[in-house]
């Protein structure tokens, strides 16, 4: 690949979208070993377009907050020697509930575990303790290991747990801080600090429908798994939500980190370089390739289309001849990252060394990446 070339194309790409009128701010930043090769952004983080986004500025990753999430969990286990396929209770014996006893790491981390959605009602996302207890009861909604149901909330509280009982009571968005973003020096919060709101994004909310898909129907159904799984536990839902200074400031593992293009990619710059960063290392060997072997592929009962996923990180699923159904993360067969709800998309790609990181405020309807992030990773790899 050359440099310069990738530049070129994939900034003329990110200028389309702005032409035709899909972005109000944006950002884009791909890095190649240790080095960001580009760096691209433009238009507004508010709403009247008086504040110019600049490389500085901060935005809601939504679910992007995912691969986050799970590297922090890969990471807390490994440190106290426990392994993907040990039992959840292990650590966490109140897990053992429901027909439970047996579901292991691999699985919870992989959506594997039929958690997707919670039976009890009336829980809210603020009341940590309250949502862990109705997991500990919760029975799986599909038997487990025979399916994948996509957690688009309960993943976070689930490896929010798992750190912290690895760990004798961290919060997952404190060992974040203290095990990766510290380190790297990274513009990346799962609970943003009060003194970093100034550079904060407006996130707009979707301009049209999702339309009359499979997942747009499920989630138009109340009885749904689709449905029941967005909106278990309740609260934070909304744009406005989200955009609050309390949501900002709390930390939510599944879908509140916010941060820098620059620094999301940064991030996957140090995956997608085995786990090393500057002469420090993040994740062994052996770690890395558990964060890159598929733990789960198939039908997903609450996104409604084939996905993959190995420890909490998504990659692009495969049909029986072994080639890629949908094409989000570029040609290779290894890259893994994870989308955010409305457009949001990070990725590492260690075959050919490459991170990509890809955040706005305009917000699209779906939870998959659109042609807008897709079109910016086309122009990364066109000439391979």
């Amino acid at each position: 690949m050359q440099h310069e070339r990738i530049a070129a194309r994939l900034e003329a790409a990110f200028r389309r979208n702005f032409d035709s009128g899909v972005e109000v701010g944006a950002a884009v930043s791909v890095w190649r070993g240790e080095e960001e090769i580009v760096s691209v952004v433009g238009g507004f983080r508010d709403v009247g377009e008086s504040e110019p986004w600049c490389p500085e500025t901060l935005v809601l990753i939504w679910s992007a907050t995912k691969g986050l999430a799970a590297a922090c969990a890969v990471h807390a286990l490994a440190a106290a020697d426990l392994d993907l396929q040990d039992s959840v209770a292990t650590i966490w014996p109140e897990f053992a509930q429901a027909g439970k006893e047996q579901v292991t790491f691999a699985h919870v981390l992989s959506h594997g575990a039929g958690l997707g959605a919670l039976d009890q009602s009336g829980l809210s996302m603020v009341s940590y303790e309250e949502v862990i207890a109705a997991i500990e009861k919760q029975r799986p909604i599909f038997p487990v290991g025979l399916g994948t149901g996509y957690g688009p909330r309960t993943f976070g509280f689930i490896a929010d747990e798992i750190v912290r009982r690895a760990t004798g009571g961290l919060p997952l968005g404190d060992y974040w801080r203290r095990h990766f973003a510290e380190p790297m020096a990274l513009d990346l919060w799962i609970g943003t600090p009060s003194n970093e709101h100034h550079r904060i994004a407006r996130m707009i909310a979707p301009r049209f429908s999702p339309g009359d898909g499979d997942f747009a129907q499920a989630m138009a159904d109340p009885n749904s798994h689709t449905r029941r799984a967005f909106s278990s536990p309740a609260g934070m839902a909304s744009v406005s939500a989200m955009n609050s200074a309390e949501a900002r400031s709390l930390a939510f593992p599944s879908l509140g980190a916010i941060g820098s293009a620059r620094g999301l990619a940064k991030f996957y710059a140090m995956l997608a370089n085995g786990g090393t960063w500057r002469g420090e290392t993040f994740f062994s060997s052996q770690e890395m390739t558990k964060i890159m072997t598929r733990l789960s592929q198939g039908f997903d009962h609450v996104l409604r289309c084939d996905t993959a996923f190995s420890t909490g990180f998504m990659l692009d699923p495969l049909d029986p001849d072994g080639k890629k159904i949908r094409n989000t993360m570029g040609p290779s067969l290894a890259a893994f990252g994870h989308p955010g709800a409305g457009g949001s998309l990070a990725f590492a790609d260690p075959e050919n060394g490459i991170a990509f990181a890809y955040v706005m405020n305009q917000m699209q309807a779906g939870v998959l990446p659109s042609e807008r992030a897709l079109a910016l990773v086309r122009a990364i790899y066109d000439d391979e």
